[in-house]
């Protein structure tokens, strides 16, 4: 990032300030970055390209390929994605130098051995080959998975939807990696599987399960088994965990000892199975886990016998430490990241996914010896001077019940413009997505593309959010609709008695379940004065009863269960209450959302435009549940900007195509 030098800034409309951050700079040349693996000296991850349909590219840090670096590794035949539980994650596992990976198109797993040339001069060793047998529409799915050498066999999760009359059947399965027999089923009974793993001696497999009702967050089991000599498992053992016990990440130390991390002590710690017991690694009122949306999410390594390196979060900011297993002390490494996730531990090197208030989400590797690190790829190719950035300050604010919520605040920053002296800036306030999940500090163009225009924006860590302990996270339990949106509302306030904002031009926007919170806000309070809903959720009744498995009873914790609490959905339904709402409204919607249907999105685009409520509705065919490709984000963002200056009636420099806002006077 280069800077510039602050000059005498013009007094300017907030809305009207021409910036750098553009539209197309946020979908130029920007991926996603995700899934980091190690094997070797090599470092691997996954790449989604808006500029390529949202496409997942498996991309590589690969010695072995002569003058090679940073390489993609799957031709534009492939998707390196996988649909388990929808949202997918442990697309792919690498050892040796073999690659195996899910397609996303077919769901099959493919291997393929890197050696010799680049993938874009195809050897017959690269060209993937399919191991797991064909099923219609990718029915069979597959993740989570890793090799094992001994028995020559792939252990993963499986999603079995070939019975269109039931909900999906997970497993733990193994795959012949000479794809010679179709994939046998290890260890079933339980609604859900994830994070398997193998003893360094072959000889224990680990993993978690957890059933209907539970989220992995709620409550998930333990459990360890013997690998027989045919490969199948005996005396399955639960470990730890339960209805209201958490178990994330199980991992095996080099001396073959379990460790995995829980939420026992009310935050999600580190612990150890020895001599039949459970011992805490490291207890700190921090969070070493996070939610598992994704499966392969990870925490933590070991770097050697006894060394241990992690990842935690405390007061929403990540940090890197190194513990060392026999003192139980832990040594904290200087790293200016305030954002770290996909950490993988090598031979004496770290690898993550790291990312500050001033530098965009980067795949970086750590030296443990010298602890130099350098970035392989970041997310973002464009630099915008840091005079543009807004620097999110972080706020703890009194909300209801005598209680305390968390939220980043971006105030309007521009290297050439400035409020004027009477104006303060309209707000957005943010409700991300999940629920269970959080805000963080990472540089996000699209946060700057609104405080560079002279926008606030407030990112709101609501009661519900993790990264604050299980007491934190299960504020939200009965309450979706209520504690998320009164955080909202109290954010925005705390800021306008600051006078940090104007208080009559603030909207709230949000996606997914934060559309929801957004559809909320705007129907069941007087507050706002204008909102954007991203794929949210209007009618709670119906998403219980048309949704993927794995969220199939999410709303049980969050509402009540359904059907009994049947009343309790109707009346936090926006849908069913369009008479509250009398504020604007624009509505995105991908038209493959498996998540929230897009009939949820047209129901409130219908109602709203028969009420003659300015409302504008923008649908993308292609698009699934989270927008991919580029062209379709530019086109949200500058609908959404055009939107906001007709409602609060400012005139956007940048031309903008017109968006069909109904009944805008």
């Amino acid at each position: 990032m280069t800077d510039k030098p602050l000059d005498n800034r013009k007094k300017s409309p907030a809305g009207t300030w021409t910036t750098p951050v553009s539209s197309d700079s946020i979908v130029a040349d920007t991926v996603s970055l995700d899934q980091i693996a190690i094997d070797g000296k090599n470092i691997y991850w996954i790449e989604g390209r808006a500029s390529e349909k949202g496409r997942c590219v498996l991309v590589g840090d690969v010695g072995n390929l002569p003058d090679r670096s940073c390489e993609d590794l799957t031709s534009s035949a492939f998707n390196v994605r996988s649909r388990v539980h929808e949202y997918g994650g442990g697309a792919y596992s690498v050892q040796d130098g073999v690659v195996y990976f899910s397609n996303l198109v077919d769901q099959r797993i493919y291997r393929f051995t890197l050696t010799g040339p680049a993938p874009c001069e195809t050897s017959a060793e690269m060209i993937p080959v399919a191991l797991t047998e064909p099923a219609d529409h990718g029915k069979l799915r597959y993740a989570d998975g890793f090799i094992d050498r001994r028995l020559n066999r792939m252990i993963a999760v499986r999603e079995d939807h070939r019975n269109d009359n039931r909900e999906a059947f997970n497993t733990l399965v193994q795959i012949d990696l000479s794809g010679q027999r179709p994939a046998t089923i290890l260890a079933q009974g339980h609604d859900f599987y994830a994070a398997p793993c193998l003893s360094p001696d072959g000889r224990q497999l680990a993993w978690i399960a957890w059933d209907h009702p539970n989220m992995p967050w709620d409550g998930t089991t333990l459990w360890v088994a013997t690998v027989n000599e045919d490969g199948s498992l005996s005396t399955p053992q639960k470990i730890a965990g339960g209805l209201d016990e958490s178990i994330f990440q199980p991992s095996w130390s080099p001396a073959g000892k379990l460790y995995f991390v829980s939420d026992r002590s009310g935050w999600w710690n580190l612990y150890r199975l020895e001599n039949h017991a459970v011992h805490a690694v490291y207890p700190l009122e921090a969070e070493f886990g996070r939610p598992l949306w994704n499966l392969g999410t990870c925490t933590y390594g070991f770097d050697g016998a006894n060394s241990l390196v992690c990842s935690y979060v405390q007061n929403g900011q990540w940090q890197i430490a190194r513990i060392d297993i026999l003192s139980s002390t832990a040594s904290l490494i200087d790293l200016p990241f305030h954002s770290i996730s996909s950490l993988k531990i090598g031979d004496g090197f770290a690898a993550f996914i790291g990312g500050s208030p001033t530098t965009p989400d980067a795949i970086v590797r750590l030296d443990l010896r010298s602890l130099e690190w350098t970035v392989l790829r970041r997310s973002v190719a464009i630099e915008i001077d840091r005079n543009y950035l807004s620097i999110p300050e972080t706020i703890a604010f009194p909300t209801t019940g005598s209680e305390t919520s968390h939220a980043f605040f971006y105030a309007p920053a521009n290297a050439d413009f400035c409020c004027q002296n009477t104006e303060a800036p309209p707000l957005l306030v943010i409700s991300h997505g999940g629920p269970t999940a959080s805000a963080n500090t990472t540089l996000n163009l699209s946060i700057q593309y609104w405080t560079s225009r002279g926008f606030g924006v407030v990112d709101v860590n609501y009661r519900g959010s993790t990264g604050y302990g299980r007491a934190y996270r299960e504020r939200l339990n009965g309450q979706w609709g209520i504690v998320d949106v009164d955080d909202a509302i109290a954010a925005s306030r705390f800021l306008v008695t600051r006078g940090d904002v104007d208080g009559d031009r603030i909207a709230i926007r949000g996606r997914s379940a934060g559309g929801y919170t957004t559809l909320a806000a705007l129907t069941f309070h007087n507050y706002f004065k204008a909102g954007a809903s991203y794929y949210g959720v209007s009618d709670l009744e119906a998403l219980a009863r048309d949704c993927h498995k794995f969220e199939s009873r999410y709303l049980d914790n969050l509402i009540g269960p359904y059907p009994a609490k049947r009343d309790t959905y109707l009346e936090r339904s926006p849908l069913n209450f369009i008479d509250c709402l009398r504020v604007p409204l624009i509505l995105f919607q991908g038209m493959q959302d498996r998540v929230v249907p897009p009939n949820q999105s047209k129901a409130m685009f219908d109602a709203l435009e028969a009420k003659n409520l300015p409302v504008a509705y923008i649908t993308f065919e292609t698009e699934q549940h989270g927008f991919r490709e580029s062209a379709n984000i530019k086109h949200a963002l500058e609908a959404e900007l055009y939107f906001y200056a007709k409602i609060f009636k400012f005139r956007a420099t940048q031309t903008l195509p017109p968006t069909d806002i109904k009944n805008l006077i």
